[in-house]
């Protein structure tokens, strides 16, 4: 049965999974005797196939349930789920490398998750062949998951007669403190919002769009939430007016009846997949490529469309019902290698701008 964990349970997971994957002998325990050792050899992890698998995920719990509890059913093996931001796991697997205490991370675009690849293992899928061609796994450790534009999320009871078409409209001076989004250095979609923004206000030139993100800033009042889905559930829930956030976060409440709406910014939408990978040295590797396997096989990807209102990364599924086309969207494009090479310094520069304008 998975268990779902936040980080204010890192203590009790780290003794856990320590405890249970380890085979080294821990300081202030009694040592066995050799007779010991050789009556229990069966039991050790090398000679019993593992029944656990422990990920490390940023997604919403209501989007992790049903794939995980699934994937428990077709093979049995029992999953911990830890829940948290995606810049909080990430600094949890640098601490633990040598010796993993997670084994999938589950998450995280690929503009936040291509310049720490040497954290995750080498690992393709037996599906690659069935995923569309700009969306294979070329690298080797960076599994691709859904595709997922970027998105304004508008609360229709609160939004009024204000027009929101696109970024320019962000800006509108009615909308100051009622704007909900993340700090770029704490969640990957609102670094995809800071990069989308960047190319779609510079028109292609990422370095003129920081006078845009400049003046966004001054009309976010101060506020900037801590993760991905304080953007959403403060927009559904009439805390925020409007919202920086990824289409799925926000589907969902479209989907449910919430008062919302989906924009997708007229002057370009970015739209790239985030993705899975398996943590180096990871201690259940079996199952860990196990959930790779299940995540992108057209089952799981059959449920993300149909129940989770996200797009598939398959060929061979359709896409879900009640979100825009994607050939009806402006689509622009980012340049992943300028992307990855900027962006401690396109975080380290909004982190300037956003404490002067306060």
């Amino acid at each position: 049965m998975k268990r779902i964990f936040g980080l204010f349970m890192a203590a009790m997971l780290m003794t856990t999974v320590f405890a249970g994957c380890s085979s080294k002998e821990v300081p202030g325990t009694v040592a066995k005797t050799q007779d010991e050792q050789s009556s229990s050899k069966a039991e050790t992890p090398e000679t019993t196939a593992s029944k656990n698998l422990v990920i490390y995920c940023p997604h919403p719990l209501e989007f992790i349930n049903p794939l995980v509890s699934e994937f428990e059913t077709q093979t049995g093996v029992s999953v911990e789920v830890v829940a948290a931001g995606t810049g909080e796991l990430l600094k949890r697997v640098e601490a633990e490398q040598g010796n993993p205490l997670g084994d999938i991370f589950w998450g995280g675009s690929l503009s936040t998750m291509e310049p720490q690849q040497s954290l995750f293992e080498n690992y393709q899928s037996i599906n690659e062949e069935y995923v569309f061609d700009d969306m294979k796994n070329v690298e080797g450790p960076l599994t691709r998951f859904t595709n997922i534009p970027s998105v304004i999320m508008v609360n229709k009871n609160l939004i009024g007669d204000i027009k929101i078409e696109g970024y320019e409209d962000l800006l509108n001076p009615a909308l100051k403190g009622k704007i909900a989004h993340c700090d770029p250095s704490k969640s990957s979609s609102s670094f995809e919002h800071l990069i989308n923004m960047l190319y779609a206000m510079g028109q292609g030139d990422p370095e003129k769009g920081w006078d845009y993100v400049k003046k966004l800033c001054e009309n976010l009042d101060g506020k900037l939430l801590s993760g991905s889905s304080a953007v959403y559930k403060g927009v559904a829930d009439g805390e925020y007016t409007v919202g920086l956030t990824f289409e799925e976060g926000g589907a969902k409440y479209v989907a449910d009846g919430a008062p919302v709406e989906l924009v997708y910014m007229e002057e370009g939408v970015i739209s790239k997949p985030d993705g899975i990978y398996i943590i180096k040295e990871s201690k259940n590797m079996e199952n860990a490529k196990k959930f790779i396997d299940f995540i992108t096989g057209k089952d799981a990807q059959t449920i993300i469309i149909e129940q989770l209102n996200r797009r598939s990364v398959r060929k061979d599924v359709a896409a879900p019902n009640g979100l825009k086309k994607i050939e009806d969207i402006h689509l622009i494009y980012d340049d992943q290698e300028v992307v990855v090479a900027k962006k401690q310094e396109w975080l380290d520069k909004f982190k300037d701008i956003f404490i002067d304008v306060q």
